[in-house]
């Protein structure tokens, strides 16, 4: 290596804390007294770009007319990833997509308000236009955006909307990805790579709004909660920021009124902050959020009724959430909710289904809330990135506790453009998810490639950014390099690491996993005295599968499996640092062409139609066995099939 190659090595170490741009606004789209909200998921127009020439369509101005006048367009529903849409080979398209579609705006809108576009999720990157006018360019999927439109819409007439998606991935992107051209039977073709095992799903994901607010209006709320007195005295903390003219000019004149109304639509609590936007409301009495099987009455909701007022008591604006009031704490040794222990039994997901992809499906959604308390889970990790904002509000409503994970998957060659998109990812999700009292962690990554030289002040400065936006939850990741090799750990709060056992180390030697969990846990917590959480573990099965004595692949070596981790976890609870439990999957989900997976990963306890294998029979007796005897919930009355009366 000459003088210039070291020095450009050496550079490549130095990573700076630079700042990232601050997210604004982005309440989701709620109706009330003063707002009105629109949807516009449809049947969209779609074009794909050629992947040679992926920015023709900004050359040549696609954006300020119809698609259908530059390119025949094909018919695309939104929300939904656009790949297992049609019959040609649209799946593996690597660029840019175009979607249009026209839509009517009302004249009543036009009279003394603001108009806002929001996308609730485009993968990978997006660039809007509104009757050709650029609105909004956003990177990084998974995650919201908006802008505003007032002066850009027509009213009492007819509009377009123009959307360029771009699903590339290079080593710049979160997650990362390698584009390359290769030569194929017609000359050359691009290739899009990845480390991670899931398929790079695209598209407008989740449902586009068109949203009015007052001129002036509430343009963010957040909430943090206490419990005291033996959890019988609750309070809700609440930061309310303004946007508008009388926001910029007199803001002392603007007064918060703010009510709790509890299930059943009582008023609990009331303040008014003369002169302020932030305030405390106090309650007696109060009920408790609490994960699903620790207490009766599981994921228990308030509604904060924010309004916005003037001097003259005129009503400005109104928002609503939901709030539910619990407590966080943790140490070297423990997770506490509202003061109890916490043993995590849950899963690592996917947001995948067929024919959709990762779009948003409300059916699919409900269903899975359904299985994962029917199996007796109490928590997932939305791996391995943002989930949508209604699957955050149902897991509020279930009572089911979510480890928050950021889209940094299989990270590795990190740089100073990486590290600024990271914290960027977290800081998006912390602004859009900060609210939720299911959210109880932070993952800042899944398997990054920790034992690089630079990890450990790549991870420091990620950590302590995440730590700046947001003190009163935990910090982990999923971690897939040894113990001895790991450089992120000591920057964590809570240590979580995926091990496959009898699957990618020692494939079908069940007798080579129960000791190996228990030593790398017990390593784990020696090297870092923290918290320990088994964050996946599991097999591939293919459903129908069955074999004896138990082969891999078999529906009896997946519950083989299970039940030997199911011997060392109960070992490593006794030692009192061992948290949790995730079983890699909750269900099959689709990947990238690949000789070692048969239509996609099929480590799920559910088929990719959400139906159960025999492990998730298995799993539920477990789950409801641990709640029981942690939590002492009661069993369901189907858990065990009636066999005989032996009572002679």
């Amino acid at each position: 290596m000459g003088i210039m190659g070291l020095w450009r090595f050496l550079k490549s170490l130095i990573l700076v804390n630079k700042e990232v741009p601050q997210t604004r606004g982005m309440l989701y789209p709620r109706e009330s007294e003063t707002r009105e909200v629109r949807s516009l998921d449809g049947i969209w127009n779609f074009v794909r770009s050629d992947q040679a020439n992926p920015t023709q369509g900004v050359r040549d101005e696609w954006y300020t007319k119809d698609l259908s006048q530059s390119r025949p367009t094909i018919p695309m529903p939104v929300p939904a990833s656009y790949n297992d849409i049609t019959t040609d080979n649209l799946r593996d398209h690597v660029g840019t997509v175009w979607y249009d579609r026209k839509f009517f705006v009302p004249r009543s809108w036009s009279k003394n308000q603001r108009i806002w576009l929001r996308f609730g999720s485009v993968h990978y990157e997006a660039f809007v236009w509104i009757n050709g006018q650029k609105v909004v360019k956003h990177e990084i999927g998974h995650l919201p955006f908006e802008a505003e439109v007032t002066d850009i819409l027509n009213y009492g007439a007819e509009n377009r909307i123009t959307v360029m998606c771009d699903n590339a991935l290079i080593q710049t992107t979160v997650p990362q990805g390698k584009i390359t051209e290769v030569p194929n039977d017609n000359g050359m073709t691009i290739i899009q790579s990845y480390t991670f095992d899931f398929f790079n799903y695209a598209g407008i994901h989740r449902s586009v709004h068109l949203y009015t607010t007052p001129r002036t209006f509430i343009e963010e709320v957040e909430v943090t909660t206490a419990l005291s007195e033996n959890n019988s005295v609750g309070e809700v903390f609440y930061s309310v920021s303004v946007n508008g003219s009388a926001a910029n000019e007199a803001i002392n004149v603007l007064n918060i009124q703010a009510n709790l109304y509890d299930k059943e639509g009582a008023k609990v609590a009331n303040t008014t902050s003369d002169g302020k936007l932030d305030g405390c409301l106090k309650l007696t009495g109060v009920k408790p959020w609490w994960p699903y099987l620790m207490h009766p009455e599981p994921g228990y909701l308030y509604e904060l009724e924010i309004k916005l007022l003037a001097a003259n008591e005129e009503l400005l604006d109104v928002y609503r959430l939901k709030v539910g009031l619990r407590t966080l704490s943790w140490n070297k040794s423990q997770f506490l909710i509202n003061g109890k222990p916490v043993y995590f039994r849950g899963f690592g997901r996917h947001e995948d289904s067929d024919i959709r992809g990762k779009g948003l499906d409300n059916a699919l959604m409900v269903r899975d809330f359904n299985l994962l308390k029917w199996i007796g889970a109490n928590a997932y990790r939305t791996s391995h990135y943002p989930y949508s904002e209604e699957s955050m509000q149902f897991a509020d409503q279930h009572g089911i506790m979510i480890i928050d994970e950021c889209p940094s998957v299989d990270t590795e060659n990190y740089s100073q453009e990486l590290l600024g998109k990271h914290k960027s990812s977290l800081e998006q999700l912390i602004h859009r998810d900060r609210n939720h009292p299911s959210v109880v962690m932070w993952s800042i990554a899944n398997e990054p490639r920790t034992a690089s030289m630079n990890a450990d002040s790549y991870f420091e400065l990620v950590a302590n950014f995440t730590r700046s936006l947001d003190k009163t939850r935990p910090i982990t990741a999923a971690i897939a390099v040894p113990y001895t090799q790991d450089k992120s750990g000591r920057h964590l709060d809570i240590i979580s690491f995926n091990r496959y056992n009898a699957w990618y180390s020692n494939t079908g030697r069940l007798d080579m996993v129960t000791q190996n969990v228990i030593d790398e846990a017990t390593a784990w917590n020696k090297q870092y005295n923290k918290p320990v959480i088994m964050s996946e573990y599991g097999a591939d099965t293919l459903e129908g599968l069955h074999m004896t004595p138990a082969y891999v692949w078999s529906e009896e070596f997946q519950e083989e499996v299970f039940a030997r981790h199911f011997k060392a976890f109960d070992q490593l609870r006794k030692k009192g640092w061992f948290i949790g439990e995730f079983v890699w999957n909750f269900a099959d989900f689709k990947t990238a062409q690949s000789y070692t997976r048969v239509g996609g990963n099929k480590k799920g306890v559910f088929t990719r139609s959400r139906q159960p294998k025999a492990a998730a029979h298995l799993l539920r007796k477990r789950y409801f066995a641990l709640g029981r005897d942690l939590d002492q919930c009661q069993f369901p009355e189907d858990l065990f099939t009636y066999i005989a009366d032996l009572i002679s």
